[in-house]
């Protein structure tokens, strides 16, 4: 099947759509066929997500959603439901990054951190599933390369994306005999949004860092993690089930 078509009559409902990987994987998605749903909380960037998407003859939409709070993810999927007519694809990409020295974050960094990315992740999947039972419905979750290996000063952020990791390997055992895959891709360095705003930390082990840096001279694009996303979420990976899946220039090699 060409690449081009592999997402034909699908829907597909993609958090963080506003920029870097959601953008990516929203824009990625539609260009093989899916109907897509841009969801962020940044309303106005999702529509212009939406627009570009419709702008080159593809069907997209957009829904502001506050992934941790369980009624705002529970009318996000409700609207996105009523616009595509049905969801066969969740791309769960929403997250957020907030690094520094462990005993010098105020506790409500890591507490916000967790809701975003991990809890976040929960809700959507809470609120999709009911979608995707006994129709083949895929569930792609984005992890790190930060759940797999201890990086400094990012405590918050390693925990919740681990915490990703395990609930997709669970939710992936649940629901196999539903007809619904979960997978997780672990990606390390891209140049979003997020990473562009640097890493203001200061007084950091250049040591410890160097620890984390990938074996590639380069960072990853987010094109690169959704073309990933679309290759997990197709047919083509229709026994691939519970995985997580790391991307990342060799960071963990």
């Amino acid at each position: 099947m060409s690449n081009a078509m592999r997402f034909e009559s699908r829907k597909a409902v993609v958090t963080g759509a506003a920029s870097g990987i959601g953008r990516a994987t929203a824009i990625r998605l539609a260009h093989e066929g899916a109907a897509v749903c841009c969801a962020d909380i940044d309303a106005d960037a999702a529509k212009a997500t939406a627009d570009t998407i419709s702008s080159a003859g593809s069907k997209a939409t957009s829904v502001r959603v506050d992934v941790a709070d369980l009624t705002s993810c529970e009318a996000a999927i409700e609207e996105a439901t009523h616009a595509l007519g049905g969801i066969d694809v969740l791309a769960n990409i929403a997250g957020i990054l907030s690094p520094g020295h462990t005993l010098e974050k105020d506790p409500d960094d890591f507490v916000r951190t967790v809701a975003v990315n991990l809890t976040g992740t929960f809700y959507m999947c809470r609120a999709a599933l009911p979608q995707l039972l006994d129709g083949g419905g895929v569930i792609v979750n984005l992890a790190s390369a930060a759940a797999l290996q201890g990086v400094p000063y990012n405590a918050a952020y390693c925990a919740s994306k681990a915490g990703v990791v395990g609930l997709t390997r669970s939710l992936a055992s649940e629901y196999s005999r539903r007809d619904v895959r979960v997978n997780c891709i672990c990606p390390g360095g891209v140049a979003t949004p997020m990473t562009a705003a640097g890493f203001p930390v200061d007084d950091i082990d250049v040591g410890l860092m160097a620890r984390v840096a990938p074996q590639m001279p380069r960072i990853g694009q987010p094109e690169e993690i959704a073309a990933l996303v679309a290759y997990i979420a197709s047919d083509e990976a229709g026994y691939m089930t519970g995985s997580a899946i790391t991307i990342d220039g060799g960071q963990l090699a």
